[in-house]
């Protein structure tokens, strides 16, 4: 029974969709600062979690989650800059029609 647990939590991790994105300079993202690197990003219902791939340490912050009529083909950043550090105002999710306000 423990391994049939084991392999549905496996399933349910596997299905997740995460995405892929690239800061290249500090970056505020809601209410955490994200240092310059490569991060994935995941959405569970109005959170948004970004990982850091080289330290694996997670930041997690609340987001708007809006659908649009359009499908977007790529996961785009859409960030303002605020003094030294980039302020992002939107995530266009690729593969889907969700946007993320920040």
């Amino acid at each position: 029974m423990f391994v049939a647990a084991l392999a549905l939590s496996s399933l349910t991790v596997l299905s997740a969709k995460t995405y892929e994105i690239i800061l290249s300079s500090p970056t505020k993202a809601g209410s955490v600062t994200l240092k310059p690197g490569q991060y994935k990003l995941k959405v569970d219902g109005t959170t948004a979690t970004f990982t850091d791939e080289n330290s694996s340490k997670s930041f997690t912050t609340p987001v708007k989650v809006e659908n649009t009529e359009k499908k977007f083909d790529d996961t785009r950043v859409q960030s303002k800059k605020d003094g030294g550090t980039d302020t992002i105002e939107e995530i266009d999710l690729g593969g889907s029609k969700t946007k993320l306000g920040f």
